[in-house]
């Protein structure tokens, strides 16, 4: 198996057919049929369901995928960088990040590496926190974004930015404790909650509940704010969420306040200490640090 047999394999994945991958590679059908069937053979799994008229992929063949994607871009990201001068700065830099409005700091920096080194560019890889270090740890990500609690300073180099993520209820615009300026713990007891899934299962935001944790009824857990504001949205629970990420202005049908005591959470750039930062992503934590 090498590079070009992945790239291959993800052609026929994004196509759905390999008369249509085949096309795409400016190749013809039968020789690319026999290198999937020789792929199969080699890693002793069925990666495709042919089936049906679309080729689809097995869950192996979903698995595959991922990896062979990573694979593929951090070898471009390694071409890219040994093809250019000394002086020359250019490629991808993959940033995996949570949900945060802090996420706007990085676009100014961004913005400001773009003035000086236009062939810069980005990828955003998005989910939870355990999907950004998976990221990290798979060398599938240069750089991430989240908080550092859990993390191995000893594997791991940080950079604090110069923004927090505050912690709130979101609710519907018209519930009675949206008259409220700020939500306190009391006010939760009792009331149906959606928590992220990763504070739900232990964190500093659980603490923040203190003698009335084992008081709380939780209903939902969730990844995506976006996701779990529809449910709020119609009134299914009270769902604590970052502040900055839905829309909770007036007249949007639903109201964002924040938790008092206040709680907060200190957010770091994070990348490996062995891995070799390409010069895409050293000019971009340069133009972080020149901001911070």
């Amino acid at each position: 198996m090498d590079i070009r047999t992945m790239q291959y394999f993800l052609a026929v994945a994004r196509e759905g057919s390999i008369t249509k991958a085949a096309e795409s590679l400016h190749m013809t059908q039968p020789p690319l049929s026999r290198q999937m069937i020789e792929l199969e053979t080699e890693l002793g799994v069925a990666l495709f369901d042919r089936s049906g008229k679309r080729v689809a992929l097995t869950e192996d063949g979903r698995v595959f995928r991922e990896r062979a994607q990573e694979v593929v871009d951090l070898v471009e990201s390694i071409r890219c960088d040994m093809a250019t001068g000394s002086e020359a700065v250019t490629g991808e830099v993959r940033i995996a990040c949570g949900e945060t409005d802090a996420v706007s700091f990085l676009a100014r920096a961004a913005e400001r590496i773009h003035r000086v080194h236009p062939s810069v560019t980005y990828r955003l890889l998005s989910g939870d926190g355990d999907f950004v270090l998976e990221k990290l740890e798979n060398n599938a990500a240069d750089l991430g974004l989240l908080v550092v609690s859990s993390v191995d300073s000893g594997k791991f180099n940080f950079l604090r930015i110069p923004a927090k993520d505050t912690w709130g209820v979101l609710m519907r615009e018209d519930d009675d404790l949206a008259c409220k300026e700020r939500i306190d713990r009391t006010d939760l007891v009792g009331r149906p909650l959606l928590l992220p899934y990763r504070a739900a299962m232990g964190s500093d935001l659980m603490s923040w509940f203190g003698s009335e944790r084992d008081k709380l009824d939780i209903v939902a857990t969730y990844d995506l704010a976006y996701n779990v504001s529809r449910f709020t949205r119609e009134g299914f629970g009270y769902a604590i969420v970052l502040g900055g990420i839905v829309d909770a202005t007036a007249g949007s049908g639903l109201a964002f306040r924040p938790l008092v005591p206040r709680l907060e959470a200190d957010l770091f750039l994070v990348w490996k200490r062995e891995q070799r930062l390409s010069r895409a992503t050293k000019a971009f934590l340069d133009g972080v640090t020149s901001l911070v």
